[in-house]
């Protein structure tokens, strides 16, 4: 992991504006920040840059935002944050499901930007440092390689984002136990404002898609749990 004064964003956005804004931001921050202002210039200074952290606009000319984000994981998995004006949730879903981290809806402030890289890094961190253990958990069908980061439903492997897989891992560390929403915020993402709690239910339905739904239940008004064999 790069130190701070190394770290790389590639910052990619069609708005000048907001991609000025965010790049004054961030470097202000201590990062090394590049602009893409479109999909292919973004796929060519992913290739050449090697960033830590990708800002990625869902809207954008030519490819779009999903189509990106697919690519660059293919070629080599990367934090991805991922910027949309669209509030719907299965657009949300789409993004979380080729691969991108977490979201925010524009318009955002830049010190929460701020605050979900530097989480989205030190989960990163965190995962390098955990890759030693051997440990495998399991929780009734869903058997969960913590050291190879590799899930399995019935034996049938899952394909979870980061983000998906330190969620899951979390909540199986104490099967049947109920998380509240601003508890995983904090464990997850690095942060806990209240308003932000629908990151952690985007994720959480994300997860039922692809683990079934009975895996993790909901506890109205509180948060989640992982269903107990």
């Amino acid at each position: 992991m790069a130190t701070p004064q190394q770290r790389r964003v590639l910052v990619v956005e069609d708005d000048e504006t907001i991609a000025r804004a965010v790049q004054i931001r961030l470097a202000a921050e201590g990062f090394d920040v590049r602009v893409a202002g479109d999909g292919e210039e973004a796929l060519a200074a992913y290739a050449k840059v090697e960033p830590d952290v990708v800002v990625l606009d869902r809207l954008l000319p030519g490819l779009n935002g999903l189509e990106v984000c697919r690519r660059m994981q293919a070629a080599r998995p990367v934090p991805v944050l991922m910027l949309t004006a669209l509030g719907e949730e299965t657009d949300v879903l789409v993004g979380l499901g080729v691969g991108a981290d977490d979201y925010m809806t524009k318009p955002f402030s830049m010190r929460e930007l701020v605050a979900r890289i530097d989480a989205l890094l030190r989960r990163v961190e965190r995962a390098s440092q955990l890759a030693h253990e051997d440990a495998v958990i399991r929780v009734g069908e869903v058997e969960i390689d913590t050291a190879e980061r590799r899930v399995f439903v019935r034996g049938v492997e899952a394909q979870l984002t980061r983000t998906e897989f330190d969620l899951l891992r979390r909540l199986a560390e104490r099967p049947g136990q109920v998380f509240e929403r601003e508890r995983l915020l904090s464990d997850i993402w690095g942060f806990a404002e209240g308003a932000a709690t629908r990151t952690v239910d985007s994720h959480v339905r994300a997860l039922r898609r692809k683990l079934g739904p009975d895996v993790v239940r909901t506890v109205h008004g509180v948060g989640y749990a992982l269903v107990r064999p």
